[in-house]
C-alpha cells in the first residue's frame, strides 16, 4: 500500500469509500463496537451493553468506512462543540489496511470544514500509538473514574491543519 491515504477519486485502499452513516447503520456500528478485540480482557467491561443508536447517528457527524460491496470497516464520531473524536473503531480484519488513517484524514477535512483548529482524543489506552502515529500530540492523562472507567486514559490533541 502507498503512504496516500486516499486516491484522486477520493477513495481509499482498495476503494474503501467514506460515507455518512444513516440510522439504518446503528446496528452494525454497535456490532463492530462489541467485537472489537481491542476492548478484549480488562477492558470488556467499558463496551458491554454498548449501543450506537439511530438518535446518536443523527444528531452528530458518524462517517462510515465502506468496502465496495458494502461491508464497514470502520467509522468515527465527531463532537463539534467541545471538539472530540467521541468514537471511532475498525472492525478486526480491516485493521492495518488504511481504513483507520483514511478515517482520520476524513475527520480532519470536516473538522476544518466546521472551523475547528483542532480535535480532542481521549484515547483508548492501547490505542494512543494509532493516534500518535497520524499527527496527534499527548497533552495530558484523564484519570480514572471508577467504575465507569477503571483506567487512565491518554489525552490527545491533533491539529486539523494539512501536513
Amino acid at each position: 500500500m502507498t503512504s496516500h491515504v486516499t486516491e484522486p477519486d477520493g477513495r481509499g485502499p482498495g476503494g474503501v469509500r467514506v460515507r455518512r452513516a444513516v440510522a439504518r447503520d446503528a446496528k452494525r456500528l454497535t456490532r463492530l463496537v462489541r467485537t472489537s478485540s481491542a476492548y478484549d480482557g480488562p477492558y470488556a467491561p467499558m463496551i458491554a451493553g454498548y449501543r450506537i443508536g439511530p438518535d446518536y447517528i443523527e444528531t452528530h457527524p458518524v462517517f462510515v468506512a465502506a468496502a465496495p460491496d458494502g461491508r464497514v470497516l470502520g467509522f468515527y464520531a465527531l463532537i463539534l462543540s467541545p471538539p472530540e473524536l467521541d468514537l471511532l473503531f475498525v472492525a478486526d480484519d480491516a485493521q492495518g489496511l488504511g481504513v483507520g488513517r483514511l478515517l482520520m484524514a476524513h475527520m480532519k477535512r470536516e473538522a476544518r470544514a466546521a472551523r475547528l483548529e483542532s480535535v480532542r482524543i481521549v484515547s483508548h489506552p492501547p490505542a494512543e500509538g494509532f493516534y500518535l502515529g497520524v499527527g496527534a500530540k499527548r497533552v495530558g492523562t484523564v484519570r480514572a473514574r471508577p467504575p465507569a472507567v477503571m483506567w487512565d486514559r491518554p489525552d490527545l490533541e491533533i491539529p486539523t491543519r494539512e501536513g
